[in-house]
C-alpha cells in the first residue's frame, strides 16, 4: 500500500473559508431573516433555515476534526482542502452531506457522516488521536447550547401548545413563532448528532475515540467493521430498544436546555413544507 506524502508547507489559502461555505452561511442568514419576518411562504423559509443551518453544522463538525488533526501532526488535511470548510472536498459528499440532509428532512434526526480523512500515522499520541475524533461531537455540543441559549435563559416562552390534530398558538399573536420553532428544531438536531456520534460504534466518532487505546490486533478487527458502522447504527435505532433509550436521552437533554417538545415537533413539521398547507 502506498501513502500520499505529507506536505511540509501549508497552502497560503488553507484557512480561507471556501465560497461554497460562505454561500451556505448566506442562505442560513437570509432564510433566518425570512423566517423571523414571515417573508413569503414561511414553511419554505423554515425548510431553508433548518437545512442550511444543518449544513453549516456539518461543515463545522468536520472542520473541527481536520483542524485538530492539522495541529496534531497531519499537515495533509490542508492539502486536501479540509480546512476551508468546503463540503465538496469531503471523502464522500454523498455519505457526508446528501445522506445526512435527507435523513434530517425525512426522519428529523442528525445522522453523522464520515467526511474528512486524517492520516493517523502522523499522530504520535493516543490522546491526540482520541481528541481528533472527539472534536466533532464537541462542536455539536457547542452548537446545541448556542441554539438553545434563548430558551435556556427563558427569553422565549413556548409559543405553541399541542391540541387535537395538531398545534395552536399558546398566547398572543405568535410573533416570530415559526423562527423559534425552527431554532428549537436545529438545537434538537445538534443534540441527536452529539449522542449518535459518541456511540462506541466502528466508523463513528465514538468508535474513533476508543480505538487508539486498543491493542493493534483489536484495532485491525475494529477497523474491519468500520464500513458497516452505519448499518449497525440503523439496526440499533430502529430494530432494538436502543432507539427508545436514545430518544429518552435526547428529550431529557433538550428539556434541560429549555426546549419544549411541542416546539421542536412544530419546527420539524414546518420544515416539511410539502406535507401541509
Amino acid at each position: 500500500m502506498t501513502y500520499e506524502p505529507v506536505s511540509t508547507r501549508t497552502p497560503r489559502n488553507a484557512f480561507v473559508p471556501s465560497p461554497v461555505f460562505v454561500g451556505i452561511v448566506a442562505v442560513f442568514a437570509v432564510s433566518g431573516w425570512m423566517t423571523w419576518t414571515g417573508f413569503g411562504n414561511v414553511r419554505v423559509d423554515v425548510f431553508l433555515f433548518i437545512v442550511s443551518g444543518w449544513l453549516v453544522s456539518l461543515c463545522l463538525h468536520e472542520y473541527a476534526h481536520a483542524l485538530l488533526g492539522f495541529f496534531s501532526g497531519d499537515r495533509s488535511v490542508a492539502d486536501r482542502g479540509y480546512l476551508r470548510l468546503n463540503p465538496l472536498k469531503y471523502t464522500s459528499p454523498l455519505l457526508s452531506i446528501v445522506l445526512p440532509v435527507v435523513v434530517v428532512i425525512l426522519g428529523g434526526i442528525g445522522l453523522p457522516g464520515g467526511a474528512v480523512w486524517v492520516d493517523h500515522r502522523h499522530i504520535n499520541s493516543r490522546l491526540k488521536d482520541s481528541l481528533i475524533s472527539a472534536a466533532g461531537p464537541l462542536t455539536n455540543v457547542v452548537l446545541a447550547v448556542l441554539a438553545a441559549f434563548p430558551f435556556l435563559i427563558g427569553v422565549v416562552d413556548p409559543p405553541f401548545v399541542e391540541v387535537a390534530g395538531g398545534y395552536a398558538f399558546n398566547s398572543g399573536d405568535g410573533a416570530h413563532a415559526e423562527f423559534w420553532a425552527a431554532l428549537a428544531a436545529l438545537a434538537f438536531l445538534q443534540v441527536t448528532a452529539t449522542i449518535l456520534n459518541l456511540l462506541p460504534i466502528p466508523g463513528l466518532d465514538g468508535g474513533g475515540i476508543i480505538a487508539p487505546w486498543m491493542s493493534p490486533a483489536y484495532q485491525r478487527a475494529w477497523n474491519l467493521f468500520a464500513p458497516y458502522g452505519f448499518i449497525l447504527l440503523f439496526l440499533l435505532l430502529w430494530q432494538t430498544p436502543v432507539g427508545d433509550y436514545f430518544y429518552d436521552l435526547v428529550f431529557w437533554i433538550t428539556d434541560k436546555l429549555g426546549l419544549d417538545q411541542v416546539l421542536i415537533q412544530v419546527g420539524l413539521e414546518l420544515m416539511r413544507f410539502w406535507s401541509g398547507s
